[in-house]
């Protein structure tokens, strides 16, 4: 057996298992011009006076104004369509939906872990990281993790927890106060906004 056949073969195999998938077309999001199906539609858009018209009617008047009609509101009664340039309307969707991703904004969450009995040096050192974590912009999930009867102490975990919440206090803010669930002890604390 020849390359050639050998790959003909695995390509048959993979289309048995259903590993093969023909491209698929994409499909408008909206229904425009001939593929409504509908008697009557309610007609908006600029240069058209708004009203209810025979489908026939609409799809003349999109035509004329050189324009497509396009059903936007589908389970109105009857179904609202609107004479717009329809490849122009998903330029701008596209367009718009782009604009807003750029501006919204991803909160990253850090953590930071202490022991019931933390000694000072770890303390100033994992503070100092959360300082760094607020100034950056993300969110602190600062918690004390209860090892076996260490559970015993969850008074100096929270007093731990607290006592960090006031040295950040000028970075951030906390957003909700410790809570036990489990064997953590959990508090958040937000980046303060900074002033423009």
């Amino acid at each position: 057996m020849n390359e050639a056949s050998i790959k003909i073969l695995k390509a048959i195999a993979v289309r048995q298992r259903g590993g093969y998938k023909p491209r698929e077309e994409k499909k408008d999001l909206h229904k425009i011009n001939n593929a409504i199906r509908v008697p009557e539609v309610r007609l908006v858009g600029d240069n058209v006076e708004t009203g209810v018209y025979k489908l026939a009617d609409a799809l003349r008047i999109a035509e004329e104004l050189e324009l497509d009609l396009v059903e936007i509101s589908p389970n109105a009664e009857p179904p609202v369509c609107k004479v717009i340039d329809y490849k122009k309307f998903l330029y701008e969707q596209k367009k718009r939906e782009k604009m807003l991703k750029a501006n919204s904004t991803q909160i990253t969450v850090k953590e930071i872990r202490f022991g019931p009995q933390t000694d000072e040096h770890d303390y100033e050192f994992k503070r100092k990281n959360a300082e760094k974590f607020l100034k950056e912009g993300s969110k602190l999930k600062a918690f004390v993790f209860f090892k076996g009867r260490s559970i015993i102490y969850k008074d100096q975990g929270q007093i731990l927890l607290l006592r960090l919440a006031q040295d950040l206090e000028e970075f951030g803010k906390v957003e909700s106060m410790p809570v036990l669930e489990g064997k953590r002890m959990i508090m958040f604390i937000a980046p303060k906004k900074k002033s423009k």
